[in-house]
């Protein structure tokens, strides 16, 4: 007899046997990026080499501080342009 579990997906199944479709959810900075996957919403990100990881609590966190870090020098390198170009 065959034991089936409440958690199987069918999709899970479609990426096991054909890999995972992922797309862009997040763009923390201009090289770091989440990724999550289309059928089974397995989540990723770029890790500090450069290559794909699991998006675990601790990723979070260092992506959310990231992107603050990052949107702030935006902002401060927007300004600085503006007024640079005023006199």
């Amino acid at each position: 007899m065959k034991k089936t579990t409440k958690n199987s997906n069918p999709l899970k199944i479609y990426c096991d046997i054909f890999g995972h479709n992922y797309e862009i959810s997040k763009k923390v900075t201009s090289h770091v990026k989440e990724y999550t996957c289309k059928c089974c919403k397995r989540q990723l990100t770029t890790n500090g080499n450069g290559k794909l990881t699991e998006l675990t609590p601790k990723y979070q966190e260092i992506n959310a501080i990231l992107e603050k870090i990052y949107a702030r020098r935006m902002v401060r390198l927007q300004n600085k342009t503006l007024t640079s170009s005023i006199y």
